[in-house]
């Protein structure tokens, strides 16, 4: 009683399976070939000496925001502190007298 195989293509992993019915067992399995995932060396080199300029650009762009920061701080200290001095009268408002 020579059975015929059955021939399954996993859905996860792509492997080739051999499955016999009557044993209900996996006979032979064949791995997918899986692609390199990197395709030309060369490339990926280029690919990183590009990633460390973003990276340098980005950098520099947060430090000149961060210098900028400071002077919109003071700015905004000032006009507040401006504001508090022209009328002194006033309370702040609290949470508590909200409710």
């Amino acid at each position: 009683m020579a059975s015929q195989l059955i021939e399954v293509t996993c859905p996860c992993c792509k492997a080739e399976l051999k499955i016999d019915p009557q044993t209900e067992a996996v006979i032979s399995h064949k791995e997918a070939v899986k692609a390199s995932p990197i395709g030309d060396f060369n490339q990926a080199v280029a690919d990183l000496k590009n990633e460390a300029a973003r990276r340098e650009a980005a950098f520099q762009k947060s430090a000149a925001a961060e210098r900028k920061q400071a002077d919109v701080l003071s700015k905004k200290f000032d006009e507040l502190l401006k504001q508090a001095k022209s009328s002194p009268d006033t309370k702040p408002v609290r949470d508590f007298d909200l409710d």
